[in-house]
């Protein structure tokens, strides 16, 4: 993904880097770099949690260097 550094962030989701537009979620930004991804998030089987392992707030706002990861719904519980 090439985009004027200004208009993206840089995260990490699976420990991979990737480009997320300016004031993306991480669900929108997960939707970017991996659609089948996010569509097992939106049908409940996946789950994006935070560096910590805790659930992620799917509204807010994703930061340069969130790091994130997709996980069973069952490994999050």
């Amino acid at each position: 993904m090439t985009a004027n550094a200004s208009e993206t962030v840089r995260i990490y989701i699976n420990a991979r880097p990737v480009d997320a537009d300016r004031g993306a979620t991480p669900l929108a930004a997960l939707e970017r770099h991996d659609p089948a991804a996010a569509t097992l998030v939106r049908q409940g089987s996946r789950v994006i949690v935070d560096h910590r392992g805790l659930p992620a707030p799917l509204e807010e706002v994703v930061t340069n260097g969130s790091i994130f990861r997709v996980v069973s719904s069952k490994q999050a519980s």
